[in-house]
């Protein structure tokens, strides 16, 4: 387990604003399923979802830079909880997977081209003597808003995407699971964001999320 627990290029621990939140974060119990749960709830909360701060640099994938910025999509959320598992001294790992999305906004199909949603990342906790997944990606507030109920976490069974919303839509489907991983592997990572959305690597990528962003701002 030494490599679970091992600080990592984007698996952070030993970032001083990690390990400042994950001690603000583990809770009062010596549980380690305990602190895992308080830990999931405070990354879910604490850093907003926002897809279009997606970046072809590879340090936006670090959690310490999700917790600066405050709003990051699912891979630096997934990276932030294990970063503060690890440094409370629990196993993490990162998983990636494809997802199509069902219930996605008018606006994000038009710039991806696709329902498909590749390399969603989500976290793998070693509790009680298994993996468990763990999603912290989508908030409160923003499930609220798209009529999803929030992803629970009790640190024994898998959180994973909902296949529907509350009024029985269909809303997430996993289509490819890529597996788990040390740390995110970026090469690897880049290289099937690229097959899967060929026109989004060139110049025009940050010009199409800095619209993107600014659509979001104004909603």
């Amino acid at each position: 387990m030494h490599e679970y627990l091992s600080p990592g290029r984007f698996i952070d621990s030993d970032h001083p604003s990690v390990v400042e939140f994950a001690e603000k974060h583990r809770g009062a119990s010596r549980d380690p399923r305990e602190q895992a749960i308080s830990l999931y709830y405070a990354v879910r909360e604490a850093v907003r979802y926002n897809p279009y701060t997606f970046s072809l640099d590879p340090q936006t994938l670090r959690g310490s830079h999700a917790l600066a910025t405050g709003e990051s999509y699912c891979v630096p959320k997934a990276t932030l909880l294990a970063g503060c598992a690890r440094h409370c001294g629990i196993p993490a790992r990162i998983g990636l997977a494809d997802v199509r999305n069902h219930l996605s906004t008018p606006r994000l199909l038009e710039i991806l081209r696709s329902d498909v949603f590749a390399m969603h990342g989500y976290t793998e906790l070693y509790l009680q003597d298994r993996w468990v997944k763990a999603t912290p990606a989508f908030n409160q507030q923003l499930c609220e808003l798209f009529n999803v109920a929030p992803l629970e976490f009790d640190g024994v069974n898998d959180s994973v995407f909902h296949p529907y919303n509350r009024d029985g839509a269909k809303l997430m489907e996993y289509v490819a699971d890529h597996g788990q991983f040390t740390d995110v592997p970026e090469a690897f990572f880049f290289e099937h964001l690229q097959k899967c959305y060929p026109h989004l690597f060139g110049e025009q990528l940050q010009p199409l999320l800095g619209d993107m962003q600014s659509d979001l701002s104004r909603a």
